[in-house]
């Protein structure tokens, strides 16, 4: 059996990621939320959204037109970084005691939103493509989602015990803002000005 195609996901979604905002959301919700429901919400947000790239490939962003999603994930972004913002006015021994459903639907939501239509999700459908062997493409997806995902939630707990907690939430609030900018300022170019 050839392992190529699951060699070359892997490596291609591990270098793709590694420092991403995907990632980088991993570690602010970690760094001052269960980081476990972080992991398990963002790895089945992740496996999802590959899987709908695996198998549907180009035809999703036909259905959800790509500024739709855009949009929505800016919307998204900039509601968590006013949330972290606000919390950071919280004192330093209060923890955030949100619904665990809660912060399983926001980080699912989060990071679901980014990946669609994402250059990753992108390389998955042209690596499918092009080796003719999904499962194992998409078992190089998923190891390396697995990884990534994993070592964000570590530094994300260990930045509590290096950085106070209200540093953390201001500048988690300051990124989220800054990728919902960014996420709406590629909308509205590249949505509205192809119309």
């Amino acid at each position: 059996m050839d392992l190529t195609p699951l060699l070359a996901s892997f490596l291609l979604v591990v270098v793709a990621e590694l420092g991403d905002k995907t990632q980088i959301a991993v570690i602010t919700l970690s760094s001052h939320h269960n980081a476990l429901l972080v992991f398990a919400s963002g790895i089945l947000a992740l496996l999802l959204v590959s899987g709908l790239g695996v198998v549907i490939g180009e035809t999703l962003t036909q259905i959800i037109p790509l500024p739709i999603i855009r949009v929505a994930a800016a919307i998204l972004f900039l509601a968590f970084g006013v949330y972290a913002i606000l919390l950071a006015g919280k004192k330093e021994g209060q923890v955030d005691r949100s619904c665990s459903k809660s912060v399983a639907l926001s980080a699912f939501s989060m990071i679901a939103l980014m990946e669609l239509g994402d250059k990753t999700q992108l390389a998955v459908v042209a690596l499918a493509a092009e080796y003719g062997a999904p499962l194992l493409v998409y078992a190089g997806v998923a190891l390396a989602f697995t990884a990534i995902t994993g070592l964000g939630v570590l530094i994300g707990c260990k930045l509590l015990r290096l950085i106070p907690l209200r540093i953390v939430r201001l500048g988690s609030g300051v990124v989220f803002i800054l990728f919902g900018i960014v996420f709406l300022l590629n909308a509205f170019l590249q949505g509205f000005l192809s119309v």
